[in-house]
């Protein structure tokens, strides 16, 4: 019986968890906000204890979840419309580097040290400090870094080119099976795309495990055996 109300439990506390997560949004871990990573830790340690402690009322600890849930909730609307509460919650980008200078100061006021400053640029691939014009800490603990012009990778503006813009491929082909829909918002129908499987060397679909169309109707297809 008593192994019953923990299953029952946990499953309740799951429950919970999801509506919650549902309520606030969806964030991965990398961008979690600095409120946000201290809730989801308390909301988390709640929900174990529902799960655990079958000798309390189990409507303490859902009742205290949600009041959590509703402050994050909204804070997050304090956040979005009032720039000094955003400010004040989620702290400000800090500039670490800039023209060559680099402000020990800001690094002291961002908890940063130079150890870890030269990880967080060699993680971006960023060995040469000399190549940064600048270096700006974010407050969701990553950096965002501007290179000197001399530096930058060549791009099709620097060359005076107008390259006409590229668009997301559409899969036509998902494990053996045709995406009817998608081909048909490409403009496109069964006959084109046999014959375009057929010049590649394939008779069905069931042979192709993905198969996506770009632009220019080009199709790329991946067998379902190498």
């Amino acid at each position: 019986m008593e192994v019953m109300n923990v299953i029952l439990a946990s499953l309740f506390s799951a429950a919970a968890l999801f509506l919650i997560a549902k309520i606030i949004g969806h964030k991965q871990v990398a961008q979690l906000e600095f409120f946000d990573y201290i809730t989801g830790i308390t909301i988390g340690s709640i929900a174990a204890e529902l799960a655990t402690t079958l000798d309390e009322p189990w409507w303490k600890p859902t009742i205290s979840m949600f009041v959590f849930g509703a402050v994050t909730v909204g804070l997050s609307f304090l956040t979005r419309f009032m720039s000094r509460t955003r400010k004040f919650i989620n702290g400000t980008p800090t500039i670490i580097l800039n023209n060559g200078k680099l402000y020990r100061e800001n690094m002291k006021k961002a908890k940063l040290d130079l150890s870890e400053f030269m990880l967080l640029c060699r993680q971006e691939c960023y060995f040469n400090l000399n190549d940064i014009q600048t270096a700006v800490f974010e407050y969701n603990g990553k950096i965002s870094i501007l290179l000197v012009s001399s530096k930058r990778p060549l791009n099709p503006g620097d060359m005076k080119l107008n390259p006409q813009p590229e668009h997301m491929g559409t899969e036509i082909i998902m494990d053996g099976r045709i995406m009817g829909e998608n081909l048909k918002r490409k403009g496109l129908n069964d006959q084109w795309l046999k014959k375009e499987m057929k010049r590649q060397g394939y008779k069905h679909a069931k042979e192709i495990f993905l198969g996506v169309c770009y632009d220019n109707n080009e199709l790329t297809l991946f067998p379902m055996k190498n």
